[in-house]
């Protein structure tokens, strides 16, 4: 398939794992190869997780390991404003943000499945639990998963190989920011907490701060 071929079909898409590593695993693994031992230990509904893990001490991620990177965390976050609205225990502006929010993380699942179909195959759905108490632990919560998101895409644009792929990586990554400055403002914390450069952050410290919401 050419390069060309390849984005082309990027271009069309609509709408565009239990028990196994531990923590200590995690950490020890390094980029890709923390992406390997998140995935397998992170399945989903008992499935088992599909697309290739990559290697421990690879330099680079392939662009399928990228998707399905932020095709988890995708999963995560679709889950966990599903899990908010159904517990009824938001309302008001918050209720308001959380279910835009909420339909925007369902759309970039549904993409980037599409995407990780294209170049191999999607990673599975992994199992959540998220610590619902009230308004304000929720809110503190979608700013950690809102804020680890755009650092997540910035983290991975250096390594994506496909432009057009890097152009949609982008484009949800700028609007995880924009997620992430509403719900900043919502718990009184600057939309811009980093100042004026957004950090970048690697799968490894990614998936180490994802981790406590994956059983």
């Amino acid at each position: 398939m050419t390069q060309a071929t390849r984005s082309d079909q990027l271009a069309s898409q609509p709408g565009a794992p239990g028990g196994g590593a531990s923590r200590r695993d995690l950490l020890a693994a390094g980029g890709a190869g923390a992406l390997g031992a998140f995935l397998a230990a992170c399945g989903g509904g008992g499935d088992t997780p599909t697309g290739p893990a990559p290697q421990v001490g690879a330099q680079r991620p392939s662009d399928l390991e990228i998707v399905n990177f932020a095709l988890t965390l995708e999963y995560l976050e679709a889950d966990f404003y599903d899990k908010v609205l159904a517990s009824g225990l938001v309302g008001g502006r918050a209720l308001e943000v959380v279910r835009v929010v909420g339909e925007h993380e369902r759309e970039h699942v549904q993409r980037l499945r599409g995407v990780a179909a294209n170049l191999g195959e999607p990673v599975a759905r992994p199992r959540t639990n998220f610590p619902l108490e009230n308004e304000r632990q929720i809110l503190n919560l979608a700013a950690t998963f809102e804020n680890l998101g755009a650092s997540a895409y910035i983290g991975q644009a250096p390594s994506i190989r496909d432009p057009e792929l890097l152009s949609q990586a982008t484009s949800i990554a700028t609007v995880e920011a924009r997620h992430a400055a509403e719900v900043n403002r919502l718990i009184g914390r600057s939309p811009t907490p980093n100042g004026s450069f957004e950090r970048p952050l690697t799968m490894q410290q990614v998936l180490a701060r994802a981790r406590p919401y994956l059983s």
